[in-house]
Parts: structure tokens; sequence; C-alpha cells
């Protein structure tokens, strides 16, 4: 899978079977919605999540029966033989924490309810036998009262926040550390990953970062604020594991994510298909032909077909694709390699197979 070559450099951080940052592949996660403490419904939901294709997932550890049973819940799903790396979600009890990282591959906690220092070299400490990674998880709306009153609740308060943490952990010589920066407004997110990366580089941190947008919603309207935060850093080269926030079944996540990845480029792992909307000079069917292209090439990561409507605009439009298939005439396409016409006037009920010869041929 293709990876942008302008993405930020950071160091590698292993959680179980997947590294985060270092170069690695942008990873996919998700959270489970189901009560910790009940095992079954949660192993289950976490294949579910797995099988949809995350990497990682998260489960809310709010209790110290929820860190306890997280032990039960590993070692079924590897009876199970699931190896998909589980987070321990954790935010106001540090005690919580510590029991957490003797069975998970990753603990999370938020600084702005973490409250003393010592208990996170605490952790940091059994993290570091265990080979457990770190998040630092920032929230805007839950900044510590300290944090609010030097910065007030805002971008620079929310970079400030994980910043005296990871100085902690670099004092404790422990980089295996993922910082996040969320918020459920798309440009406060936005702010605040760019003035974190800012931040750590000029105190020579390489810290991966994970990004989302909290509480997007449900829908459309989840996937396009998730798109708009998350597309934004992808693009700017920032950003080593994503998770898409939807009030929906947690699986729901994981193709809105890969979706953002692939629109991005920051990772691509299907074909692309690049098609017009069609108009009045359209002489064939283009929105069948684009659902046939998609299915039939579906498997071919890195590959971009265009499909166009007609040869006015098509042509110039499709410079970014390595085939093109375009209108020429009723009922007849011309067909193209990077650019070049290949075949003319090919009927439309012969073009489709033409076109999967030339690819194959290539």
């Amino acid at each position: 899978m293709n990876q942008v070559n302008l993405r930020r450099k950071t160091m590698p951080v292993r959680v179980g079977n997947i590294t985060i940052g270092g170069g690695a592949p942008i990873s996919v996660q998700s959270m489970t919605t189901i009560a910790t403490s009940q095992t079954d419904e949660v192993v289950d939901q976490i294949i579910r999540i797995a099988r949809a294709g995350g990497e990682i997932v998260r489960l809310t550890t709010p209790a110290r029966r929820d860190a306890e049973n997280l032990k039960a819940i590993k070692e079924q799903l590897l009876a199970l033989g699931c190896d998909t790396p589980i987070v321990a979600d954790v935010h106001f009890n540090a005690e919580v924490a510590l029991v957490a990282a003797l069975y998970v591959d990753k603990v999370r906690i938020n600084p702005g309810n973490w409250g003393d220092k010592e208990r996170f070299r605490e952790l940091i400490a059994i993290c570091k036998e265990r080979g457990v990674a770190i998040r630092i998880g920032v929230n805007h709306g839950s900044l510590s009262s300290q944090i609010v009153e030097l910065y007030g609740d805002t971008p620079r308060g929310m970079v400030e926040s994980a910043m005296e943490f990871l100085r902690v952990a670099r004092e404790e010589e422990f980089d295996q550390v993922v910082v996040s920066f969320k918020s459920s407004n798309t440009r406060t997110m936005i702010e605040a990953y760019r003035a974190g990366v800012r931040a750590m580089d000029d105190e020579g941190f390489a810290t991966p970062l994970h990004l989302g947008v909290t509480e997007a919603g449900e829908g459309i309207e989840g996937r396009i604020k998730s798109a708009v935060g998350i597309g934004a850093l992808l693009i700017d080269g920032i950003g080593d594991t994503i998770r898409v926030s939807l009030t929906e079944e947690p699986e729901n996540e994981i193709p809105a994510a890969f979706e953002i990845l692939q629109a991005s480029r920051a990772r691509i792992s299907k074909t692309e298909v690049i098609s017009c909307p069609g108009c009045g000079r359209t002489m064939y069917d283009l929105q069948g032909t684009t659902r046939a292209v998609k299915e039939r090439f579906k498997d071919r990561a890195g590959l971009k077909i265009a499909v166009m409507g007609c040869i006015v605009n098509g042509p110039g439009e499709m410079a970014d694709a390595d085939y093109g298939y375009v209108g020429s005439g009723v009922g007849v396409v011309t067909l193209y390699k990077n650019g070049e016409v290949v075949e003319r006037n090919v009927p439309q009920e012969e073009a489709l197979d033409r076109l999967e010869f030339i690819i194959h041929n290539s």
C-alpha cells in the first residue's frame, strides 16, 4: 500500500503486532460500545471490527473490574485466533490504568483529568517493563483547571496539556508514546494538531499522532466532518493512525476511515475510479459503467481508472489516471493508457472486456 511522500517523520511505536509511525502504513482504529465487563459481547464486537479491517481496538475502562476483565477478553480473542491489539481507555482513575497496563497493548490517558504526574511515572514503569504503549489523548473541553486558567479552553491549552506529559515521559526515557488533540470542532482540531506538531518539533519530539474528530455524528454528516478534519491533516503529512468516530456500529467506522485515507492519498488500498458527473453530451450508460468498473477492478490497489462521459473534457481531465474509458459517440467509447489512445470507437458492450485485456497485458 502506498504512503504519502511528504509525511511527517516520526519514531515507531509498537502496539501489539501493529507499528504506529516510523513510516509504517497509517493504521485504522475503532472502539467498542459495550461495557468492558461483558466479555463475550465485547469479544464479538472486536472480531467484527477486525473483520471489517480495523487494526487496533480501544475499550472503555472506567473501573477496576473492567481493567481486570481485560485479561479474560485478551485470552478469549487469542483463543479465537484474533491477535488485534487492544487499548484500554482510562480517564480519571490512575489505579485503573495501572491494572489495565498488565493486560493490554496500549493505555490511553486523558491528561486533563489524570491529576498526579507521579502516578503517570508509575504507569510508564509498568509499560516499559511489559512493552506497552501509551497514548496521551487530549480532548478539547476536558482540560485541567490549571491549563484553562493559564491558556483558556483553546488549541494552545490542548498543546500545553500534552507537552507536560510528554516531558515527563522523556524524563523517564520512555518513547513509546502517541499523542492526540481531539475536538468536535474541526477548526479547533486542525489548529491544535498543527500547533502540536510545531511544539513537538521545537522540543525534538518525533511523536506519532492519532487523528480524530470527536463526536463526529452519524451518517453522511459524521463522515464528512471526519473527512474534513482528518483529511486536511493527512494532506499536510500529519497523522500516523486514525479513528472515524461515528454514532453507529463500530465496524461502520472502518470503511469510512479507508475512504478518507484513499481520498487523501495517504494510504492506497483499492482501485481509484475517477468519473465525471455526465451531461447532455454523454451518449452511453455512464453511471452503470462506473459501477461496473469499480466492481471489476476493486482489488487492484494503486490503479487509477477514469470513466468520462465525452471527449470534450474527458481526455484532459483524466490526466492523473493510468487508464481511461471515454465516451466518443452513441454507445461507443475510446480507451486510453497513460493519456494516449489505445482503441477508438469500441462498442460499449465490448469495452469493459477490452479495458481489462489492456490492463492485464500492460
